[in-house]
């Protein structure tokens, strides 16, 4: 009985070794209980007190872009807004007020926000991470730590639906991690180029590097089953669906049918949280962040 409880604790011991180094372990050091929204919408217009208390706590500002010489621009993706250059040869160029803005996301009195990340496409990395490189003194590594600095960010999201590189990717996630970001995806296909950059830049962390995978369950991704893409790629997810929109009606999700989609999804897996796309289309079409809000709080509270 002696030998048989000590062979009994020595694989327990060993099974929790193995447990804590399996990725969807260390997954769970994110947040539990994500509840997100894109925003579109120039940032500057938008309407930052009812984005910061309708239950969402986490932002992810579309539209931030990296030009061919490491600079970024934040492309402003609505009427009557002109781009803005965030930084020049490494530096931030784009302004106190609009640092202000992003910074009061999470600063402002009332706020339920607690992480704020840029998307972006990959457009230029493969170049960049080529040459000149991922190193701490290029533009691009600089920019990224300049914009970090001035906006307060926690992550940056990958939005590639196009290029599908994995060495630079794994390069211009590894230069953010350098920097203090995390790394973020926004994946709606392509399941064994996600699974293999997230093995790669997870392996063997003791904190992921990429820890969160916002999926598109819209448009291309419609028929994306979150406890599917969580099985392939080892990491809990967070499901995105489209608001009511008069882009493509179509993908639009209205309340209730958000709240039938998260619900179901919950039901079958265990689940990072739920989000949504807003193509500024909650201000546009005169709909409520609350009540797309009250969704997320109610399936994951």
């Amino acid at each position: 009985m002696k030998h048989y409880a000590l062979s009994r604790a020595l694989l327990l011991a060993v099974f929790s070794l193995f447990v804590s180094a399996a990725p969807l372990d260390a997954s769970a050091s994110a947040s539990a209980n994500i509840r997100s929204i894109f925003l579109f919408k120039d940032v500057m217009k938008s309407d930052t007190a009812a984005i910061t208390t309708s239950g969402f706590n986490s932002l992810i500002i579309f539209g931030v872009g990296i030009l061919a010489n490491g600079d970024i621009m934040y492309y402003s993706n609505t009427p009557g807004s002109k781009d803005v250059l965030l930084t020049s040869q490494g530096a931030y160029v784009g302004g106190a007020a609009l640092a202000d803005k992003v910074r009061s996301f999470k600063e402002r009195a009332g706020t339920g926000v607690d992480r704020v990340e840029v998307s972006m496409n990959a457009q230029h990395v493969r170049d960049l991470m080529r040459s000149p490189g991922p190193g701490a003194s290029t533009p691009l590594y600089r920019s990224f730590e300049a914009l970090r600095a001035a906006w307060g960010l926690d992550a940056v999201n990958n939005d590639d639906e196009s290029v599908y590189d994995a060495d630079s990717t794994v390069a211009f996630a590894r230069m953010l991690g350098a920097i203090g970001y995390k790394y973020t995806i926004a994946p709606y296909t392509n399941q064994p180029f996600w699974a293999s950059v997230g093995s790669r830049l997870n392996a063997g962390a003791a904190s992921p590097l990429l820890d969160r995978v916002y999926l598109q369950c819209y448009d291309g991704g419609a028929f994306n089953d979150p406890g599917d893409w969580q099985g392939a790629l080892g990491l809990k997810v967070v499901p995105l669906v489209w608001v009511t929109n008069d882009s493509k009606p179509s993908q639009g999700t209205t309340v209730a049918q958000a709240k039938s989609k998260f619900t179901a999804w919950a039901s079958r897996s265990t689940l990072a949280g739920g989000g949504y796309w807003n193509d500024y289309d909650i201000e546009k079409m005169k709909l409520s962040y609350k009540a797309y809000g009250d969704v997320l709080t109610s399936v994951f509270p």
